[in-house]
């Protein structure tokens, strides 16, 4: 599945870049984590607890950032285990650009394939858990830049 979307934040360019790479930050902003730890400057491990239609699992799994381009944007790939449930996939590219009234355009591109009980359910039904999942997030990440635009 293929999403994209894009979110004007209120703060600068340099700070929603400061923010996009702290992992505290990303903690507080994806939904259902319950673990985030860096273990290089490229690396991330996770633990978020999702429920998509009837099939509710901790996946864990690791991120990686790559094409890193700061403040200008990155790409991000993923992949997570969910046991019984399966596994995702993915990655997105995000890019940052200055609005010209001191904020900040995030867009992405991403894309993600699932497999076991999350492929059997439905890819409609994974594809809008998915947009809700991404959206749910930059909503978060948009008010956290709002209450603390530094």
């Amino acid at each position: 599945m293929d999403m994209a979307g894009e979110y004007r934040l209120p703060a600068g360019r340099a700070a929603v870049w400061a923010a996009l790479n702290d992992t505290g930050m990303l903690h507080r902003c994806i939904p259902g984590c319950e673990e985030l730890e860096r273990l290089s400057d490229t690396e991330l491990a996770a633990k978020v607890k999702v429920k998509i239609g009837p099939v509710s699992a901790r996946f864990a799994g690791r991120v990686t950032l790559s094409d890193i381009d700061a403040p200008n944007g990155y790409r991000i790939t993923g992949e997570g285990q969910g046991g019984a449930a399966g596994f995702g996939k993915g990655g997105a590219l995000v890019t940052l650009e200055d609005t010209g009234d001191g904020g900040t355009l995030l867009k992405y591109t991403a894309e993600a394939t699932v497999g076991g009980k999350l492929a059997q359910i439905g890819s409609r039904l994974v594809q809008g858990a998915a947009r809700k999942l991404a959206d749910d997030f930059f909503a978060a990440f948009a008010q956290a830049m709002a209450d603390d635009p530094a």
